[in-house]
């Protein structure tokens, strides 16, 4: 729970961070940090059932990796990279 609370709050920052190129790179920054916001807004909102889902897989001995958080994650971190090289290379 705890290192998905950390990627949440590092996107979050990351958002924060591409801010200070708005008066560089003009609005379309807005749509990197909209989309950076958007993405730790999940993790955050998601956060609570996956932990939900990882005690009661402990207690029961049944517990199974979430293979689409961490897929969701790295095509999210992949996507922020293009648009950011998008808006780099465009302007």
């Amino acid at each position: 729970m705890l290192a998905w609370g950390r990627t949440a709050l590092s996107l979050f920052v990351a958002a924060m961070v591409f801010l200070r190129w708005l008066p560089h790179y003009g609005l379309w920054i807005l749509v990197l940090v909209s989309a950076a916001g958007a993405i730790a807004g999940g993790i955050y909102g998601t956060q609570r059932g996956r932990y939900s889902a990882r005690v009661r897989g402990i207690a029961t001995g049944k517990f199974h990796s979430d293979v689409a958080a961490v897929f969701f994650i790295s095509g999210s971190v992949l996507l922020l990279g293009v648009l950011g090289l998008i808006i780099l290379l465009t302007t």
